[in-house]
């Protein structure tokens, strides 16, 4: 019977649990957070100094590989940091606060913010590598979940919050919670995006129509019609990413407010776009969200959403 993934020892060992986080976040060597020089500190050792510290010694500072990262000023241990990215990055739906809360044994406030900060990890890095290319195909849909705060409950979609997936056929995804939604609004984020040597694929919707011409080409299906494939027409693959999304909604998480939302959506990109399917196991999952970790401090005062 193989043991399971937690018996590992950065999981239950905290030196252990700072070692595997240095060797991902330092792998070209170990920087001063302060002064920016590498490999020229040393480990403070002694009964009052904590695991982890090292003392520079080019500007004399004491800094850990917690500075400047989404475990700064975090009181939890490195190892429950390590248990909660790898249930997080394992678990297709995701996994509510309430829950890390019972398996970790912490506070439920402090599960709830170390998810964001999790979260915030997964984000990607500004606009990336252009979706789509030579010969690939994206397909672009836009879907309605939860309400705004500032609108009362009424039929229709008005009082939703506006979310826009773009998907590679069998690649990355990339979802973005847009706060006005306008056809001008989704050809701005679709020419951001994606790029011109693309062949985009959508729907019937009002918001498409004109967004052709920038692209090498551009077909849609009429699902009001009850078509939903037509050649290499189709919507399938990106209604499968937000049927993923919906369910992980709904089922664990049961309420997202507005200005978190963004967040929520780089969660399910970042599982997506590193899948099984695309040789990402949950290990390697969960050490990228860990590389994603550097340079994104999050406090209790930024944990608001924004737009792409």
């Amino acid at each position: 019977m193989s043991k399971s993934i937690f018996s590992q020892p950065h999981f239950t060992d905290e030196a252990a649990a700072y070692a595997f986080v240095e060797k991902h976040l330092w792998a070209d060597g170990r920087v001063c957070p302060h002064c920016g020089v590498v490999d020229r500190s040393g480990a403070l050792k002694g009964k009052t100094n904590r695991v982890g510290l090292y003392k520079c010694y080019a500007c004399r500072k004491p800094f850990t590989v917690k500075i400047g990262t989404i475990f700064e000023a975090s009181h939890i241990a490195m190892r429950d940091w390590l248990c909660a990215i790898h249930l997080i990055c394992s678990s297709k739906k995701g996994v509510s606060a309430n829950q890390l809360h019972r398996t970790l044994g912490i506070t439920l406030k402090s599960a709830w913010f170390m998810s964001h900060r999790i979260r915030e990890a997964m984000k990607p890095s500004g606009k990336g590598v252009p979706m789509g290319g030579l010969g690939g195909f994206v397909e672009i849909d836009e879907t309605y979940i939860g309400h705004k705060a500032d609108r009362p409950m009424k039929t229709g979609v008005g009082h939703k919050n506006a979310v826009v997936a773009l998907v590679e056929r069998g690649g990355r995804v990339r979802s973005l919670y847009m706060p006005m939604l306008r056809k001008r609004d989704m050809h701005d984020v679709i020419r951001h995006y994606v790029s011109p040597e693309t062949h985009i694929r959508t729907d019937e919707s009002v918001l498409f129509p004109g967004i052709g011409k920038h692209f090498k080409s551009h077909k849609t299906v009429n699902h009001s019609r009850g078509e939903y494939v037509r050649g290499d027409a189709s919507t399938n693959t990106v209604e499968g990413v937000f049927s993923i999304f919906k369910r992980g909604m709904v089922g664990t998480y049961q309420h997202c407010a507005e200005q978190h939302l963004q967040r929520y959506l780089a969660e399910f990109d970042f599982r997506y776009s590193n899948r099984e399917r695309l040789g990402v196991g949950d290990e390697a999952r969960a050490v990228r969200a860990l590389k994603g970790a550097s340079g994104k401090r999050l406090t209790y005062r930024t944990t608001s959403g924004a737009p792409f």
